[in-house]
């Protein structure tokens, strides 16, 4: 199985395809969708679901494990990343590909242990249980981190994916 994880954001989106083979993991491929600073809003939002159309026709996962949205002292980086979610959301399900959603604390106790972990454990986590040895941008492994949830717990989830599409 093949799962496309997200860690969605407006500067900077994460993204990381993770292949599980019996009861190994693998990166198959990651990276960051960073739109220019200088372009508009709307535009950055169609890069976002441009981006995620290509990557899913590329690599043809077979189900995406996206960051929910998490509490935002700030409220308009709270739409912002809302906006972006929705991008990256339609992207998927224009795909046809099954949608699930993880919080922030879910992925960090599925890879780490403790829901209250850092960005820098769950990079390191990632790079071991990977075996990725290059660095990478700390959004592209909440990415990755997001897909090993998932396929961590993929087959109590797979029967809600076949029935509708998309479940949470």
């Amino acid at each position: 199985m093949l799962v496309l994880g997200v860690d969605p954001g407006s500067r900077v989106t994460g993204f990381g395809l993770v292949e599980k083979r019996g009861n190994r993991l693998a990166c198959v491929h990651a990276g960051i969708i960073r739109p220019e600073k200088d372009v508009c809003f709307q535009e950055k939002l169609h890069l976002l679901f441009q981006s995620l159309v290509d990557i899913i026709q590329e690599y043809r996962p077979n189900e995406m494990a996206i960051e929910d949205i998490f509490y935002a002292k700030n409220v308009k980086s709270a739409l912002k990343l809302g906006h972006a979610r929705g991008a990256l959301l339609i992207a998927a399900a224009h795909c046809g590909v099954g949608i699930f959603e993880y919080t922030p604390l879910e992925i960090k106790k599925a890879v780490v242990g403790y829901g209250r972990g850092t960005k820098e454990q769950v990079h390191y986590m990632m790079k071991m249980i990977l075996g990725i040895r290059g660095d990478l941008h700390l959004d592209t492994t909440d990415a990755l981190a997001a897909a090993v949830c998932h396929l961590n717990g993929a087959p109590f989830r797979t029967a809600a994916v076949h029935a509708g599409g998309y479940a949470k």
